[in-house]
Formats: C-alpha cells, structure tokens, sequence
C-alpha cells in the first residue's frame, strides 16, 4: 500500500499557500512542525466551548477541561509506554524539561565532584542547564567525541564513565545532523555505575518508535511542537521512583497537598511539578496531533521519511559543490549540508526566494559547529507531509545556486 502523501497533505491548511509567488515548500520541520486540521480545531473548540481552570472547579465545563487534559496525559503516556500516566509531566518545552531535572534532581543528588556527561551533539539546552549546576556544585561536566561522520566515539564514551558519574544527559537524535545516538546501549552502560540517564527526546519522538520501558532511561524529555502538536508545551517523563524523589520545581497553587504559615506539603506526582494554571487548550490540543501519527502509523511515517532522505542524498549528492554534514548510518530525516564557497544564510535566502523554507546557521549547536570547523550548515529537514517531487524542487534550487557560485 503507498503512503497517502496527498491525503495527508490535506489536512494541513498552512502548506498550501505562496512564498514569494511560488508554492510553499517546508523543509523546517526539526525548528517546527505544521500542525494538522484536527488540533487546530480543538484549539479553537476549547475557547469557545470548554474554557475553564483544571482540577479544581466542581462546574460542567470545569469537569469536561479536566477529563480532557487528563486524556492527553494517558494518551502520552501510551505513545512513549510510561509505566503508568503520572510519569508524565507536562512543561513549557524540552528546555523547560531539562532545566526541571536540572533544578530538581540535580540540586538534591549532584555533589562536589561528581561528574555529569553529555555528548558533543547537544542542543545548547542540554548544555547549558549542566554548566550552571557544575558551576553552581562544584560538579565536573564530560562530553563525549564524535567522529567527522557526526557519531559519537562509544569507546571514549565508556572511558568517561566512573563511580563518579551521577547523570549521563544525551541527545536521542541530533537536531543539526540528523545522527541516532545508541541509546540503549548508553543507557546500559550508564546504569552499570549508578548513573540515571536522560534522553533529550526532541527531535527523536516524530521519527522513531519510542518505548521507555525497554529503553529503561530515567527520564525524556519532548516538545509538542516537533509532533505537530502546538506550541509552548513540553512532557517530561520521569521513572516514579526517580521523580517522587526529587523536590518540587515551583512552588504555587496545584503543586501542594496543605499549605500553612508553618509548613507546607506537597501534592503527588505529576502535580508536584506542574505549579499553577497550566496551557490548558495546548494540552488538550496535543492529544489530536498524537492521534494523527497513531492513526498514520509511526512505522509507515518512518518508511516514507527514510525514504525522502535517501532521494534527497542521491539528488543532492550528484552537485558540484554540494557538501554533506553529518554522514552517520544511522539517522532521522536530517540534511545538513553546505555549498561550497557560500555562507550557509545566503543559500538560505535564495531558496526562500524559490518558496523553500530551510534553517540556516548553527542550529543551538555551536559547540558541534565548531567541532566540525563549520559557522553554520543549511538544514533540510523532511516530514510526514513532504513529498518527493518537493525533494526534487530543492535539487534543482541547490543546483542553481551551486552553478551561480561556481561560473
């Protein structure tokens, strides 16, 4: 059965408008994902309907907002299979997320002179967060190499390990190259010294099944946003154990069991870490875009991106002064590449002018840029509704700016 490119197409109204009086052509998926029909409507469907606080009111709307935003935890909870909905946290984003293990988990159980590792690949927001708890604890932060294929060097990885080790934080799949981390194995590896692990999940989650329970890592991290879903909103996911451990992140209204002026107790988890009034409509929204993948089937999604990055190598790969960044053989729908003798942001721009959306620059990975000797690389990145003859409209735009340069 072939996938049903036009039929998904169609249930995103965004993509079908003119940039600069050519057809729109959305190759910035691992910055943001379009969002289909079915969340923009329960967005608007909330508003207008169901608008009311959570958890607390004893009215219809009250109870229907509820049962809502709770539906979204469970269904969360069955797309990454946590062990059971209160693992699931809903934040602000991955960063949000982070940071909440950082805050949290790393202020209680980071001591002087443990040791934190993280890879070479990482987002900055899975840098920075570790730099100011070190510098905050006095606790010694590690990156593990790469090769100048983008993968990281497992052997060095292991030579890092110690007693000493108390958090191993990594990318599950590269934002800028598109490299697949082996997670697993890391996560085994880390657990052999006492360490927990986190899994920055942002990139991974709308490209490859995910099963936390047989990954066994202790906490991902995730944004709506990259699933499709909407903006401003993050999950969390977290081992009970683990996360009945930690102190809260915030403290305010929902967050607490009793307050008085003497002492104050805390409420269970999730609701431990999600102080105040959360995204409401967002949460419930996220939901219908987690549905989508399920109804598309994440393996059927996988088939067909896989295969527009195959198509996009062997377009591109054929260009005189086409230059490939991140070659690993393990990746998700990510082309970082580079023309060569032109700036990364005026390819950007002249295929803006063809109707084709990129990004441009160093993509929050200056640390991985400068590793690889590069100020920055254009960034394809293809999803569920892209097709192969918009790969093919990218060729010949980079074949057109690559002879310009090089006449």
């Amino acid at each position: 059965m072939s996938f049903p490119i036009e039929q998904i197409r169609q249930m995103f109204p965004v993509l079908h408008q003119e940039v600069h009086g050519k057809p729109l052509i959305y190759f910035d998926n691992a910055a943001t994902t379009q969002k289909p029909q079915s969340v923009i409507n329960s967005l608007e469907g909330y508003y207008l309907h169901d608008n009311a606080n959570i958890h607390r009111g004893a009215h219809a709307l009250a109870d229907r907002a509820t049962r809502y935003f709770e539906d979204t935890r469970e269904t969360v909870q069955k797309f990454l299979n946590a062990k059971e909905s209160a693992e699931i946290i809903f934040t602000k984003g991955t960063t949000e997320s982070i940071n909440l293990v950082a805050y949290t988990f790393g202020r209680k159980f980071i001591q002087t002179g443990d040791e934190i590792i993280i890879s070479t690949l990482e987002h900055h927001s899975n840098i920075v967060p570790w730099q100011m708890l070190c510098e905050e604890k006095g606790a010694i932060l590690k990156v593990i190499p790469i090769n100048d294929a983008g993968e990281i060097i497992y052997e060095e990885f292991e030579k890092l390990l110690s007693p000493k080790t108390k958090l191993v934080s990594v990318v599950h799949a590269s934002n800028a190259l598109g490299t697949i981390n082996p997670v697993k194995k890391i996560i085994y590896s880390a657990h052999a010294v006492g360490a927990k692990v986190l899994l920055d999940g942002a990139q991974s989650t709308s490209h490859l099944e995910i099963d936390v329970q047989d990954l066994d890592c202790d906490f991902m991290a995730l944004s709506a946003h990259k699933l499709y879903g909407p903006t401003g909103l993050g999950v969390l996911y977290g081992k009970r154990e683990v996360l009945e451990a930690m102190p809260p992140f915030q403290g305010g209204g929902e967050m607490i069991k009793e307050v008085t002026f003497e002492k104050t107790t805390y409420n269970e988890i999730p609701f431990k870490f999600e102080a105040g009034t959360p995204n409401i409509g967002d949460v419930i929204a996220f939901k219908y875009a987690i549905d989508f993948i399920n109804e598309t089937s994440k393996s059927a999604i996988k088939e067909h991106e896989e295969g527009l990055l195959s198509y996009a190598n062997e377009l591109l790969g054929s260009i005189k002064g086409f230059i490939p960044v991140g070659t690993a053989k393990e990746k998700v729908s990510v082309l970082s590449f580079n023309i060569n003798g032109m700036h990364p942001f005026d390819v950007g721009v002249m295929l803006d002018a063809k109707g084709i959306a990129v990004r441009t620059g160093h993509h929050c990975t200056q640390p991985l840029m400068k590793r690889l000797g590069l100020e920055g690389t254009v960034r394809a990145s293809f999803a569920v509704y892209n097709s192969k003859s918009e790969i093919e409209k990218l060729a010949e735009g980079v074949a057109q700016i690559a002879r310009i340069k090089n006449k």
